[in-house]
């Protein structure tokens, strides 16, 4: 087992941008506007297929499925019946996201027949109006939503909050969300899902028709007392490691997520289970078994479980694991 490599599957969005080509240096296919690349999928809605080494060509699905525990850990391999757990994408916020809510895992895998979304996202870029809608304000019951959301009155219905570069949210299911001004570019890492209960779309025309939105199913998971969770690069606590800092975003369930800033020669720790690198910054390179493989800012990486890495440069590092 080696670092793997994959080729992203970019997916057109009514509110995407160009940034992935002008911050990220990715090779768009033509001039449209591009809102998600898919880094690690094994979900249907954007297979990733390995790029580099020896099992380029192959799929995330087809490696696991030769290499359950090699690929993922025994732990996760017992936990997740053999399945690949997580989503890693970059987002190109570059107009309104719509007003929005992800299902749990027991109401998505009852109505949905998939794993519910829990998710994470961490600001890589943001322009200086960039504002999200986060939660709802106090006080806005069931009843309250569904009349004021079918007459379309959003007054004082939703949390409103300015955020920047590094902040980092971490979004549970039930929690309403959207950006509402300006621009952000996110890495998220998510629950193995794809499932989206739409409230509200600004009434914006995809060819010529009002995207479909998901109201009934919406308000069956909304969590009305849902509290977000976010920090900022201020106010976590940096690590100091040798050759490293570690900032710890967030501990949970369905993922954990540690920022690095690395300058120099960084030995991370070898992880019983898989981990994925993000590439938030910089340049450097990963080194596993006297091999280097470089990396740069928009790369993503799997590493296979038990796999000694050493990681060298001046980069930051978004690690996501289980």
């Amino acid at each position: 087992m080696y670092p793997l490599k994959f080729k992203k599957t970019l997916v057109k969005k009514v509110w995407g941008g160009r940034k992935f080509n002008s911050i990220l240096d990715m090779e768009l296919p033509d001039e449209s506007l591009y809102g998600e690349s898919w880094e690690v999928s094994s979900h249907k809605g954007g297979l990733s297929y390995i790029e580099n080494g020896e099992y380029a060509g192959c799929s995330l699905v087809d490696i696991i499925n030769k290499n359950k525990e090699e690929m993922l850990g025994e732990e996760i391999v017992k936990r997740f019946k053999g399945e690949f757990p997580l989503l890693i994408k970059y987002l190109d916020i570059n107009d309104r996201l719509s007003v929005q809510v992800h299902p749990s895992d027991d109401y998505a895998l009852r109505v949905e027949g998939e794993f519910g979304k829990s998710e994470c996202w961490y600001v890589m870029e943001a322009s200086e109006d960039a504002t999200l809608i986060l939660g709802v304000k106090d006080g806005v019951t069931k009843d309250i939503f569904k009349k004021k959301v079918e007459s379309k009155d959003f007054s004082d219905l939703f949390n409103t909050i300015k955020v920047k570069k590094g902040d980092f949210i971490n979004l549970l299911p039930g929690v309403v969300h959207a950006t509402l001004k300006g621009s952000i570019l996110i890495c998220e890492v998510q629950q193995n899902s794809d499932t989206t209960y739409r409230i509200y779309d600004f009434d914006r025309l995809v060819d010529g028709k009002l995207r479909e939105l998901h109201l009934d199913k919406a308000l069956d998971v909304i969590d009305f007392e849902g509290k977000v969770q976010i920090s900022t690069s201020e106010n976590r606590q940096k690590i100091s490691l040798v050759g490293a800092k570690k900032e710890e975003l967030v501990r949970g369930e369905y993922f954990n997520v540690d920022k690095y800033l690395i300058d120099g020669i960084f030995e991370d720790e070898t992880n019983s289970n898989f981990k994925i690198l993000s590439i938030l910054d910089g340049v450097g390179e990963i080194i596993c078994n006297n091999i280097s493989y470089s990396i740069k800012k928009g790369d993503t990486y799997f590493i296979p479980a038990g796999l000694k890495t050493i990681l060298k440069g001046k980069v930051e590092i978004l690690k996501s694991y289980l």
